[in-house]
């Protein structure tokens, strides 16, 4: 007997939301989306959604994504007014996607499985654009019956998915992750930086390094911004200070000293007291150049940023 297809009720479309949940209905998933902003998931239903008034209001969905900004806004949508879990009907399974607190994603874990209900942790790693391309990856914690009911609906995300056990392990990993995203982001402004200084041009330089055992995905997709200033928010500065802090406070809780993140962290919140909130958060090659005496200025040289976007 084929396999029953889970209905999907998806909470938050933001930048990443709104993709995640167009790559379910692609799949072919039935998909019900909330949005606080309601105009922001409208869209959807060009590609089949229906949208709903309130998180309660896909209670009745098996399986009930969540993408949203910090622990309050997961928080609410939980137990809030208009709350998924404060209805009678309740969804099989919550899969939740955003970058939070492992204290605030245990609070919710406890607040459904009081309610019957298995929790996901399943952060992901990539923006809009690696979303576009199919390179997300995803790790995921929880029970195992959660998991793998989730698991198709994740592996529509991307290229990865990883388990990586019960609780909230799946938090600790996307902090650390994005730990290490602000110290490499940090070195590659102050590198890049230094080349230009000694008579190397950014462009040269990040095709250089590219190209090395030291490239990677990241280094690349991040070039044509560090070389040509362009500085769309695909994650802000403001947000990636917020990852630093947990990953510093976890650090502190497990005893595990992070002088490195600790520096990272500080230069970071030097460039959001300049100013530096809206933008994507390789606008700290601008503050490194501040720091080094000179005004950057864009290359204009085509940058290849290794992320074509998927056919079909």
């Amino acid at each position: 007997m084929a396999a029953v297809t889970p209905t999907v009720g998806w909470i938050g479309t933001g930048r990443m939301g709104y993709q995640l949940a167009l790559r379910l209905l692609n799949a072919g998933y039935d998909v019900a989306a909330y949005n606080r902003t309601r105009a922001k998931a409208e869209p959807l239903t060009e590609h089949g959604a229906k949208i709903v008034d309130s998180p309660a209001d896909l209670a009745s969905r098996d399986i009930v994504f969540i993408m949203v900004a910090a622990d309050k806004d997961l928080e609410a949508v939980i137990s809030g007014p208009g709350g998924l879990l404060t209805g009678e009907a309740k969804p099989k399974v919550v899969v939740d996607s955003s970058t939070v607190s492992l204290e605030a994603s245990a609070r919710v874990r406890a607040v459904a499985e009081a309610d019957g209900v298995q929790f996901l942790a399943a952060p992901v790693s990539g923006n809009p654009k690696v979303i576009g391309a199919g390179k997300l990856t995803v790790a995921a914690s929880g029970p195992r019956a959660a998991f793998d009911a989730a698991q198709p609906l994740l592996a529509a995300w991307g290229r990865g998915v990883t388990y990586v056990g019960e609780g909230e392990g799946a938090r600790l990993v996307k902090i650390a992750h994005n730990v290490f995203l602000g110290v490499v982001i940090q070195s590659l402004a102050e590198i890049a930086v230094l080349a230009e200084r000694g008579g190397v041009s950014r462009a040269a330089f990040l095709e250089f390094l590219n190209e090395s055992v030291l490239g990677s995905a990241f280094t690349r997709y991040k070039s044509p911004a560090l070389v040509n200033l362009d500085f769309h928010p695909t994650f802000t500065t403001v947000l990636l200070r917020k990852d630093l802090q947990l990953g510093l406070s976890a650090g502190k809780e497990f005893g595990v000293p992070m002088p490195l993140a600790a520096a990272a962290d500080m230069l970071i919140a030097q460039a959001v007291g300049a100013g530096y909130t809206e933008d994507d958060f390789a606008t700290l090659v601008l503050e490194q150049a501040r720091r080094s005496g000179y005004q950057i200025e864009p290359e204009n040289v085509p940058v290849d940023d290794g992320l074509a976007a998927e056919e079909g």
